[in-house]
């Protein structure tokens, strides 16, 4: 009985590898979907690079590109890492104020191709001094570190606004706007959808693009920039 046992074993050990392998073979390099990521906070000494590869799509599941590929940005390899749920990444974290500047991530792909993706990041600095309280009026908050637009990079320099208070009563503000000389106005229309009492803003600069140099599956690479601020609103 044992032995039937363990015979069973081995072949359904072996069936389970060979469709693994199986698996593998079938992933297309060309089906490649190349999701980069860099998210940085204001207030947090360093910055999160992450780096998936899916198959086939921004919506498939992170996959693991073979044990003959590798990743690394700035001519520094990333190791693989993986979770239950998030599938294979690779990830670093480097700190906010040596990042600022020009970086490259090359994937070297099956075939030993490479894929080299360039990108700029910059850290955005609110200027304005906001009061502790602010009364209904509209609101202009200048920034340092904003550029313009390009063909590739469409959303470069815009700002999404989200403002919340604690009444539960509305979901509050929450859309995108281009910023303009390095300033964002937040109307008093806006403050209107809000309750009197604390309100929470967060301002998040976003940089969103495709890969430039990528397969013919494509991918998108997003830069957010996070900033955070509370005050009393009054009428």
């Amino acid at each position: 009985m044992n032995r039937v046992f363990y015979l069973s074993f081995i072949c359904f050990a072996v069936l389970v590898t060979a469709c693994n392998l199986e698996k593998d073979k079938e992933t297309d390099p060309d089906r490649i979907y190349f999701d980069y990521q860099v998210t940085g906070e204001e207030g947090n000494d360093n910055l999160t690079i992450l780096l998936q590869y899916r198959d086939g799509g921004e919506d498939e599941d992170a996959i693991s590109t073979g044990s003959s590929t590798s990743v690394t940005l700035d001519g520094e390899m990333i190791p693989p890492d993986s979770t239950r749920s998030g599938g294979i990444f690779y990830e670093m974290h480097k700190p906010i104020d040596a990042f600022t500047g020009k970086h490259q991530i090359v994937f070297t792909g099956p075939g030993k191709k490479e894929y080299r993706e360039e990108f700029s990041f910059q850290p955005v600095r609110l200027l304005t001094v906001l009061p502790d309280t602010i009364h209904r009026a509209d609101l202009v908050f200048e920034f340092e570190g904003l550029s313009g637009g390009t063909p590739t990079e469409e959303t470069e320099g815009s700002i999404r606004v989200l403002l919340t208070d604690t009444s539960f009563i509305n979901d509050g503000i929450n859309h995108l706007e281009k910023a303009k000389d390095g300033r964002i106005v937040i109307p008093v229309t806006d403050l209107d959808r809000l309750a009197n009492g604390p309100v929470q803003l967060v301002f998040t600069r976003e940089i969103q693009r495709p890969v430039r140099k990528g397969t013919d599956e494509g991918g998108r690479l997003l830069i957010t920039y996070t900033l955070k601020r509370e005050f009393f609103l009054t009428d």
